[in-house]
């Protein structure tokens, strides 16, 4: 066992549970201190209160209890936050029945699942996570943010910073992955994106980090399931995106459905209060996901519902989103004893904070502007940056002979599968205001980009799913129709080059979109092999919303373009890079298996003690039936060109406890066209206290070369590289030889070592 040589981190509470980073003396925490003690109980607990539209707010509340109910409520200011009403109009109307009819008119926030775009789509959180440029998930996030607070909204429920390793969880769509280092990275990113400089500027709006927290680790990959996972795992997998997410300012947390080792997440005092609120002196409040507080008595937490609002307030849920607990049973606990004022203040005043910052104390209707409204949505300019996020999200995982880009000799070109003139599941899951069946579809995108020149064969081969697709209903999927294959052949028979759109559905993946089989559904396999039996140049354009099983493909097709569910202007930016107008640099921010069984599976593992194999016959940790290894591994990705890596050289090769080292590398575009690159670095505890990772991602770089260029790239490894938390959260360095990896993927790398005395 190594010596522990350095605490950084103990844990302190940085802030009481019940204080504010921005200090009581600040004009902020004067208004809201002001504001609070002229509330009575009812009004604090008002706040605290998040309820749905019941009605079109741009009418009158229809006749039926839970709208008059909702009606009264808030004209008595008994809701503080509202989602799912959007609109500059009908955000005007719910906030003008606050405003005018309320005690102290305090002004509603409006909240709404802004998770990719508003109304121009970008590709799904996944997907963007695969472009490894932060900078671009900040672009994307910025323009969904203008065009959400153009429509009323000041508020997002996003980003979802959840680690996710087990792509039959449908989830996985809205996160950046496997990796807690790119995790954080996007995190950060996308919070700044959402909130800008400047929370009280027209065009941001709060964000939302969530689940909070483990919720990506439910058992089995099924959605809302429980989650059993240890104090190492916790702190050094689960909650690093966080963490980078409250560093980064963000305005607000969610807490998560499901259960922590059996205490639910909603309820967590350890979570909510000593670690967020406490360590991490994050001064916004949280927000229960939908009826979370009331989940409690399922997950048998809790006896009713008075029990679960005792315990989410006590754990530090500030705002209860559509359980009726706070509002039902809140002032019956104060006034009890059961529960401390103190809570119902400290929660109240961290929404007044948010409320503060926003602007809305200033001008309750500042983003109820209906000439923003119709200026700012689907422009030209957020066209173009989804296009560009697009295009550099796509992961180049096969390309045999070098089949793509397209040569310019070929004349004909066969455009086939459910998902090739799809104008609606490239806007993916998770899709706010956008405008049904407007994305841009394959078919258009290459007919756009070969002009007269060159002949298009379009045939859809089968359908994917029949029926009903929308977010509320399972999806059927085709297993039998079979008719249209002679057409697809036909296509494809005429064709020097076939582009096969196949993938997942937009409904596919998602929230309640768990699979145990993540093989590509339906009749697309045997379309796949339909088409190449006459015609092997089989250009596969995968779209989905998660890593899938592709075993066949991966055997035999030519070419394999992953580009997700890529947004509105999807069949422009597949064809930007089919034709090489944009070189490929993506790389998988997530394991794709070889068969279902293997998952879980990503690339920081840990050892087992009978890791390898050669001399145990079968006395080691694998599978009979299957290697260990995945079809494609975390941070893989092709390129038209070609990268070498030599000369990886540290400053130092030995460091004493808190100093750094600086890696440096250099990379060659060994290919003959312009192309970018991905340099990751991992990292390797080899003796610690508490078993490491085989490796860990600890800095990546995109660079961009010309054909023959070189270019020396450095990183810096310090304290917050080189140490890892300990069970009980304690961060700390230990002794002992580190070994650097750089390379172009995770399994692909140079290496060399580094001793820390």
């Amino acid at each position: 066992m190594k010596h522990i040589v350095g605490i950084l981190i103990v844990m302190l509470l940085l802030l009481n549970a019940c204080s504010s980073s921005s200090g009581s003396n600040s004009e902020e925490e004067r208004f809201v201190e002001a504001l609070l003690g002229k509330m009575t109980l009812e009004e604090k607990i008002g706040q605290m209160n998040q309820r749905t539209g019941q009605w079109e707010m741009t009418g009158p509340a229809p006749k039926n209890n839970n709208s008059q109910q909702l009606l009264e409520d808030l004209k008595n200011g008994h809701v503080g936050s509202m989602l799912n009403v959007v609109g500059a109009e009908a955000t005007r109307k719910a906030q003008q029945l606050v405003v005018d009819n309320s005690r102290l008119g305090i002004p509603l926030i409006f909240g709404y699942d802004v998770v990719h775009g508003h109304q121009t789509m970008f590709p799904i959180p996944l997907g963007e996570a695969a472009s490894w440029d932060p900078e671009l998930a900040m672009l994307s996030a910025s323009v969904a943010a203008k065009e959400a607070a153009a429509t009323g909204l000041q508020w997002t429920f996003a980003p979802m910073v959840d680690v996710g390793r087990d792509a039959r969880w449908g989830r996985v769509m809205e996160g950046a992955g496997e990796d807690a280092y790119l995790g954080s990275a996007f995190a950060k990113a996308r919070v700044e994106g959402f909130q800008g400089s400047d929370l009280s500027n027209e065009n941001t709006i709060a964000a939302c980090a969530k689940h909070f927290a483990g919720y990506a680790f439910s058992e089995s990959g099924r959605d809302y399931n429980a989650v059993e996972i240890g104090g190492e795992s916790l702190h050094n997998v689960v909650l690093p995106p966080f963490k980078a997410a409250s560093d980064a300012g963000v305005a607000t947390f969610m807490n998560s459905f499901n259960t922590i080792d059996g205490m639910p997440a909603t309820a967590s005092s350890y979570l909510q209060r000593t670690l967020l609120k406490g360590q991490w002196g994050f001064d916004g409040f949280v927000v229960s996901d939908w009826n979370s507080i009331g989940e409690m008595i399922q997950h048998g937490a809790a006896a009713d519902l008075k029990e679960a609002a005792l315990r989410a307030v006590k754990g530090g849920s500030d705002m209860d989103m559509e359980a009726h607990a706070y509002l039902a049973y809140l002032k019956e606990l104060v006034e009890s004893g059961e529960v401390d004022v103190k809570y119902i203040d400290d929660a109240v005043r961290r929404i007044l904070r948010i409320k503060y910052r926003l602007g809305l104390f200033d001008d309750p209707y500042k983003y109820c502007n209906d000439e923003r409204e119709k200026n700012n949505l689907l422009t030209d300019e957020h066209k173009e940056a989804a296009r560009k996020v697009a295009r550099e999200s796509m992961v180049l995982l096969r390309n045999e002979k070098q089949i793509l880009p397209i040569d310019e000799a070929v004349k004909s070109i066969a455009v086939i599968g459910p998902l090739a003139d799809d104008k609606d599941s490239p806007l993916g899951n998770w899709r706010a205001q956008a405008i049904s069946n407007s994305a841009v579809s394959l078919l258009e995108g290459v007919k756009s980009a070969v002009g007269t020149g060159i002949k298009v064969n379009y045939a859809k081969g089968c359908d994917l799913v029949t029926g009903d697709r929308t977010f509320g209903n399972i999806l059927n999927f085709n297993n039998d129709d079979r008719s249209a294959f002679k057409e697809a052949v036909r296509a494809a028979k005429k064709s020097d080059v076939v582009l096969l759109a196949i993938g997942e559905d937009a409904y596919q993946s998602g929230e309640g979109r768990s699979q145990t089989d993540i093989t590509l559904s339906g009749l697309q396999n045997e379309l796949f092999e339909a088409i190449y039996k006459v015609n092997k140049n089989v250009v596969v354009v995968l779209m989905t919303g998660r890593p899938v099983v592709i075993p066949e493909l991966a055997e035999k097709a030519p070419a394999i373009l992953e580009t997700w569910h890529a947004g509105s202007e999807a069949g422009n930016a597949i064809a930007d890079v089919l034709f090489g107008k944009y070189n490929p640099s993506g790389k998988l921010p997530m394991t794709f298996p070889r068969n279902v069984g293997q998952v879980p599976i990503y690339y920081n593992h840990k050892n087992t003690g009978r890791p390898v194999g050669d001399d145990m016959g079968n006395l080691w940790s694998r599978y009979t039936d299957s290697p260990n290894t995945p079809l494609y591994p975390f941070g893989y990705g092709l390129s038209y060109t070609s990268f070498m890596y030599s000369n990886l050289h540290l400053d130092k090769n030995e460091i004493s406890t808190g100093d750094e080292v600086k890696v440096m590398v250099t990379v060659t575009n060994s290919g003959k066209v312009k192309g970018k690159e991905v340099i990751q670095l991992y990292i390797r505890d080899e003796v610690a206290t508490y078993a490491r990772p085989v490796k860990e991602l600890k800095g990546f770089k995109k660079v961009e070369l010309a054909p023959g260029e070189s270019k020396e790239v450095s990183f810096t490894l310090g304290k917050d590289e080189l140490g890892y938390f300990h069970p009980n959260g304690a961060y700390v360095l230990e002794s002992g030889k580190f070994k650097i990896m750089v390379g172009g993927n995770s399994i692909e790398t140079i290496d060399t070592t580094f001793t820390m005395n």
